[in-house]
């Protein structure tokens, strides 16, 4: 049986909207930036205690179909708010968006290729949990067009995955990371450390073991104690700041030995294998989200636009079946623009190009010159001069202050 590909009333709709972003304004932006695709995929198996995401308990079978035809309303009327734009990576987050089914997963990916312009190569990443490992469902996942896994692993230790909830053990995460490199070409794996109990040693047992799997790519994060979650309400004991400092010392010294760089705060890679879909966020390009409560942010020649989608599932189902999938949206004010940039770029080791900020803001130099003075001046920030141009980027100091380096530009 055939899809109907006709677009939906929404997209109609939604052509009369661009006259309101093309009007005139205060900001000059050149061409647009890179363009990413995110994708929300809300349900989980369980809710972990740490988690603030926007992510749900699955009770009783998913609507995995109304779910995808929701989605594919939602890009139908985003389409004349990107027309044309190439998209460079699609990522697809949670939640668990491994246990969506591979035949809904390749459908979804259809969809996105059938009225976006892919371009050549574009990276796919999917979240995945070892708690829906599967050796097949990975294959399959690969055949949808899945170009890149992401496994939150977060520990090999049983007894950390117990206090922080998880639904996979070590046996799980060990099968897992082992297949994740016999079927991807690239893949990542999330760990955490500083917690409940944890000390030097059990930090350096669980990244050797990460490590063992050659990983192209991991991401580190220190556990921290979100607002409205299980921890904010009953927080565990975790180690003291000098220990979580220890460790982050460890970490990035072991992962060094590995062949990884760190070339983000809690990014590492082997050469060639950075996540591209991240790096656009960083370097402040544009992404359209899809799903349940996913953020976005477009560009356009004299503004930039912050959209969110509708948070509970129901809610946003019934919605963008109507097309009217965006809850809320607001154009970032020029005196906001130059903190939301540096909170994205100053997080890259490298840090950027001088001449980015203006063409992703549409702001001069002027906008960001005192607080940069103050930064360099305080020792937070430097600047290089690279074959691209002059580069600012943090200090080995600003990037242990970071919020502090960050802060300055409010």
């Amino acid at each position: 049986m055939t899809r109907d590909t006709s677009p939906s009333p929404g997209a109609a709709s939604a052509l009369s909207l661009t006259d309101r972003y093309l009007r005139p304004g205060t900001l000059q932006l050149g061409a647009p930036p890179p363009l990413s695709v995110y994708v929300h995929l809300p349900w989980c198996l369980q809710k972990c205690p740490y988690c603030d995401f926007n992510s749900h308990a699955a009770v009783g079978e998913m609507p995995e179909s109304r779910y995808l035809d929701a989605l594919r309303a939602d890009l139908e009327a985003s389409l004349p708010l990107v027309w044309g734009r190439p998209v460079h990576s699609v990522f697809l987050g949670g939640g668990t968006p491994s246990l969506f089914s591979p035949e809904g997963i390749a459908r979804l990916l259809d969809d996105l290729r059938l009225l976006l312009p892919l371009q050549p190569g574009c990276e796919v990443t999917m979240e995945a949990n070892p708690g829906t490992f599967e050796a097949g469902r990975f294959r399959a996942f690969r055949a949808a067009g899945v170009t890149r896994l992401s496994i939150g692993v977060q520990s090999f230790d049983d007894a950390k995955l117990k206090a922080l909830g998880r639904v996979h053990d070590r046996a799980q995460a060990l099968a897992a990371a082992e297949l994740a490199g016999q079927v991807f070409d690239t893949f990542n794996l999330d760990l955490m450390y500083a917690l409940p109990g944890q000390d030097l040693a059990g930090l350096e047992t669980d990244l050797r073991t990460a490590l063992a799997f050659q990983p192209p790519h991991l991401s580190l994060y220190h556990l921290t104690l979100e607002p409205n979650t299980q921890f904010a309400n009953r927080p565990p004991v975790l180690p003291d700041e000098d220990t979580s400092a220890e460790m982050l010392d460890r970490l990035v010294e072991l992962t060094a030995e590995a062949g990884l760089e760190r070339y983000e705060v809690s990014a590492y890679a082997r050469p060639g294998h950075r996540c591209a879909h991240n790096l656009n966020y960083w370097q402040f390009g544009d992404y359209l989200g899809l799903g349940a409560g996913a953020h976005g942010k477009l560009s356009f020649p004299h503004r930039v636009l912050r959209q969110v989608k509708w948070r509970e599932p129901a809610a946003y189902m019934r919605e963008a079946l109507a097309g009217r999938a965006v809850s809320n949206e607001e154009e970032v004010s020029r005196k906001a623009l130059p903190f939301e940039f540096m909170l994205n770029a100053l997080r890259l080791r490298e840090g950027f190009d001088e001449a980015l900020f203006g063409e992703r803001t549409g702001l001069p130099p002027s906008a960001i010159a005192r607080p940069v003075e103050a930064a360099v001046a305080r020792g937070l920030l430097e600047r290089r001069d690279s074959p691209q141009g002059p580069l600012l980027r943090p200090t080995a100091r600003g990037f242990d202050f970071l919020s502090d380096l960050q802060e300055l530009f409010l």
